[in-house]
């Protein structure tokens, strides 16, 4: 799939060497973030507005460690909660909204390279991914590019989501499927 929402880094291009030169930048941030503790709130949310170059609002809140392979791809509305050791690969593009819970050890991936062995190393391919509002992302799941997690929605822990979840639904498995609709019924 090559959609205009598909970015392709070739090897040995200026892009190549910005995107480099952008994975250099997260990591020393991502460094100094990571030496920060659950009671340095305001630091991790300085550091985090750095590395995304925007301002988070004070309702983020992050649980360090924390990687990422750029940083700049990435946006996070109010209210946001991303537990400890996530990984957000934001090259393709990574849309967070408003009253999103990222449990720990998530894995959200925009990047990958071509199948083609001959390929693989030639190019890197990012393709975004959106949460929207209210998703809650439990622990261990995998999220990969192309995919939009619809409003309300719960990822359960250790799915690997590799197509669109709908709204209002529980989506667990690998590779992750709806297993029923979620809503007002008032269970817990």
């Amino acid at each position: 799939m090559n959609d205009d929402r598909t970015k392709i880094i070739y090897r040995r291009t200026p892009e190549s060497a910005a995107m480099l030169a952008n994975v250099k930048r997260a990591m020393a941030i991502t460094a100094m973030l990571n030496r920060l503790t659950f009671n340095d709130a305001d630091e991790i949310r300085a550091l985090f507005s750095e590395l995304i170059g925007k301002k988070v609002d004070e309702s983020f809140l992050l649980i360090p460690p924390f990687y990422t392979a750029g940083g700049n791809e990435i946006r996070v509305g109010h209210n946001v909660f991303v537990n400890q050791n996530c990984t957000f690969y934001d090259l393709g593009g990574l849309d967070i909204a408003d009253d999103v819970m990222i449990g720990p050890n998530v894995s959200i991936i925009t990047t990958g390279h071509p199948l083609d062995p001959s390929q693989r190393r030639a190019a890197t391919i990012g393709k975004p991914i959106v949460i929207e509002r209210n998703v809650w992302i439990a622990a261990g799941a995998t999220i990969i590019g192309g995919v939009t997690v619809g409003e309300n929605s719960v990822v359960a822990a250790g799915s690997v989501v590799t197509k669109d979840v709908p709204p209002n639904t529980l989506a667990g498995g690998n590779p992750a499927r709806v297993i029923r609709s979620i809503g007002d019924e008032g269970n817990i």
